[in-house]
This record gives C-alpha cells, structure tokens and sequence, in this order.
C-alpha cells in the first residue's frame, strides 16, 4: 500500500488501484467490501463495453481481438516505476499476441483467455497537488493501434439525496440507478460536480464523455470515457475506435475538492 500526502489530503493506491482519497478526513474513495462493486477504480482499455453478444471478439485492422467486457487491461497487473511523498507512477506492457488469463472465466465468460494484435505502453500517474488528486494516463504502442479508453472510479456517497451535475443537467441517484447495468450516458462534457456531504468537481482532458453507473444508494461510479458502447451493436464496437497516431496520447482527470 503506497500513500501519498499533500498539506490535508491523503491517497491510498494498492497496485496502482486508487482505494482511498481523503480531504480533513473526509473519504471521497468507495472501500472495497462495501455494498455496491468490489473494486474501487479500474481502466477499462482498449475496449469499452460489453464484447459477450459478439462472441468475445473485436475487429481490428490486424483481425479479430478476443476480449472480455472492458478489454484485458484490467487482467493485467501493475507495477511501480517511480514514488515521492506527492507522487506516483505504475505501469503495464502488453507485447502483441500475448495471452492474458480471463478472471471472469468460466463463470461469466466462455473465454479462458484474452490478447489483442498490438504492442502498447500504458502509465497511470497520481499526484496530490494544492488543487487536489490528479490522474494521468499516457498511451504508447504501434502506430495506428485502434483504441478506446476509460476510467472507472467509485466514490462514496454520504448523504441520501445526492446530486450530480453535468453542465445545465441535474442528475440524481435514481436516474443512475433505473439504467442499470448499461450506465448513464452523459455526452459531449469535461466535468462533472457530485453535490454530496461534501462537493466534488471531476475534471477531464481528452476524454470527452462521462458515464454513470451503480445499483446501489451508497457508491456512484463517475467514467470518463471515449466512447459510449451502447450506441452501436457488440459486433460493431470497433466504430467506437481513435487511432495511437502520436508517440504518446496523454488523458488526464482532476478530483477537486471545492
């Protein structure tokens, strides 16, 4: 367990899993073995969505990927590059055709295992600063390697009635919750504010889209993402693809206290 502070703020990360955030106190981070999800953040790369209605592949320009819900990266494990008091970096490599152990296999998947046709880089950077916790991920790997990316953090809800705001849209949990498993989409947007016990902007770059998800009253899951999977059949995620046509694509989030 690494823990990183800064003046009033504490983050606890656990193999590169963001399990806890504090401000005077204050846990913003849902704990795991808490009603609701058993992890606390996860990447969902180089897929998002569901792959099962398309018999675990995905079409890519090298041919068929055979990946489960969220893709293989969350099958992958991190490891630690660098950490100073306010920082820290973890890192996953992935070498073209390797395969990846399906964890959801087979009690939910008729997949044993994962691979995908490209080599890729993928860093996860935490850093306390006086604004808050900022989170950057930095994508390298073969050109023109088709991707989708998102990040899926819970938070705790403290209150009974609390509220997220999306620009002029005001969402409460209910909404979140009578989608389901799907999540709630919220296009086209940069930042949300969670309006709980205590208020919390999530600020993003790059991203450029948000869903919601829970199923239970006291976590929400707030996602930035590239892509809305249920926009397009499973056999036609591939639409939802941006291209690496840089040495690195970099994607950051902002979790500010206000």
């Amino acid at each position: 367990m690494i823990q990183l502070q800064f003046e009033n703020q504490w983050a606890k990360i656990d193999a590169g899993e963001l399990v806890g955030y504090q401000v005077d106190g204050h846990e913003f981070i849902h704990q795991k073995g808490s009603p609701g999800w058993r992890s606390s953040d996860t990447e969902m790369f180089p897929i998002i969505g569901p792959t099962a209605e398309a018999d675990f592949k995905v079409t890519t320009p090298k041919g068929d990927a055979v990946q489960d819900q969220h893709g293989l990266l969350r099958e992958m494990e991190y490891r630690l590059r660098s950490q100073s008091d306010t920082k820290a970096m973890f890192q996953k490599e992935y070498i073209a055709g390797t395969t990846i152990k399906n964890s959801k296999y087979p009690k939910k998947s008729t997949e044993g295992e994962l691979s995908w046709p490209y080599n890729f880089q993928f860093k996860k950077h935490f850093e306390l600063t006086g604004k808050g916790l900022e989170i950057t991920f930095t994508i390298s790997g073969d050109e023109g390697m088709p991707f989708m990316l998102g990040y899926h953090p819970a938070f705790k809800l403290h209150s009974k009635n609390p509220m997220i705001n999306a620009g002029a849209k005001a969402i409460t949990l209910p909404d979140v919750l009578a989608v389901g498993s799907r999540a709630l989409q919220v296009p086209d947007c940069d930042q949300i504010i969670l309006k709980d016990e205590r208020e919390l902007l999530i600020k993003t770059q790059g991203f450029g889209h948000f869903m919601l998800w829970t199923e239970v009253p006291n976590m929400v899951c707030i996602e930035p993402i590239t892509f809305y999977p249920y926009t397009v059949d499973q056999k036609n995620l591939q639409q939802g693809f941006q291209q690496l046509n840089s040495d690195e694509e970099e994607f950051k989030v902002f979790i500010i206290p206000t």
